[in-house]
């Protein structure tokens, strides 16, 4: 009667907390999914959840499925994990790049359930704002660079990992934490903070003030988040951070959230790989564990799906 899609599809549902965003992370049709649910809900004879509320409230027979999924769900994961690792070898190489300060917080975690699932591949981590990461990517010097700025290169790949939006900081006290949305002239009088990189690898540069020919009042940097929020908290300057990084600070009330413009700024993080790469049993299971622990961790991110 039950079978591990409906696992799969519920868990996603938990998830995502939304039927469209589940599909998106399920890789159906929000009306595939949805006949899914209702072929499942006449074959049990009751309701899984309940339509139409935020969040998804489950009933009881969900709530049941749920804990099944819960228990047979990571124990599938790790047999597939073991079936590849017996298919196609354990030895290997994933040497990393990132082009991200705020990643570490889900990278981290990803890593460390790597390295315990492939303890024989040779790992290995570097910020990839000191040098050309992707070009060192095509030549071969790395394995994988994790990026949201997509460079034409022959022979590599960039999978997508998440998307996200990008806000701005302010403090509680500020003019602007009032506003609606945020417009590129707010900011020609505004200190914007931001990290020790160059104005090209920034979004807030290159598609939000660029675009309108604007320039802030001045740049400031900060090595790290954390000093970040605390200037910003202080009236000290403004600064534009991924959903998922400022969450933390804005939803205990530290700093104010703002959207950068009517319709947002939103943008994707790739995981970029070499095509040769892409069917290696641990490098598929990397990719599998970052996004199921992007998700698992991060607020505000959804799925993406568009392979470049």
């Amino acid at each position: 009667m039950l079978e591990i899609r409906h696992l799969k599809t519920l868990h996603a549902l938990r998830e995502a907390d939304s039927l469209v965003e589940a599909a998106e992370r399920l890789h159906l049709t929000q009306s595939a999914l949805s006949h899914q649910f209702k072929e499942l809900e006449e074959r049990l004879g009751m309701p899984l959840f309940v339509r139409k509320t935020k969040p998804v409230r489950f009933t009881s027979a969900g709530l049941r499925i749920l804990q099944l999924a819960d228990a047979v769900l990571p124990q599938l994961r790790g047999t597939e994990r073991d079936l590849a690792r017996l298919a196609g070898g354990t030895a290997g190489r994933l040497h990393m790049a990132i082009e991200c300060h705020s990643c570490f917080q889900w990278l981290m975690p990803t890593i460390d359930q790597f390295r315990d699932a492939w303890p024989e591949v040779e790992l290995d981590l570097a910020s990839g704002f000191s040098f050309a990461p992707l070009p060192a990517l095509a030549r071969g010097d790395l394995d994988l660079v994790v990026t949201s700025d997509p460079l034409e290169l022959s022979g590599i790949t960039y999978v997508p990992l998440f998307t996200y939006e990008a806000l701005l900081a302010v403090a509680n006290q500020h003019a602007l934490a009032s506003r609606p949305y945020v417009v590129p002239e707010d900011l020609q009088r505004e200190t914007l903070i931001t990290y020790p990189v160059e104005r090209d690898r920034l979004d807030i540069f290159t598609r939000f003030l660029e675009p309108a020919d604007i320039e802030p009042g001045q740049v400031r940097t900060a090595e790290l988040t954390v000093m970040m929020m605390q200037l910003v908290a202080s009236g000290r300057g403004v600064c534009c951070l991924p959903n998922w990084a400022l969450h933390e600070y804005s939803s205990r009330g530290y700093v104010t959230a703002k959207r950068l413009g009517e319709k947002g700024l939103f943008a994707t993080l790739y995981a970029a790989i070499r095509a040769d790469m892409l069917d290696a049993p641990f490098m598929r299971d990397f990719l599998l564990t970052a996004k199921d622990t992007s998700f698992a961790t991060l607020e505000g991110v959804s799925a993406a799906t568009r392979v470049r």
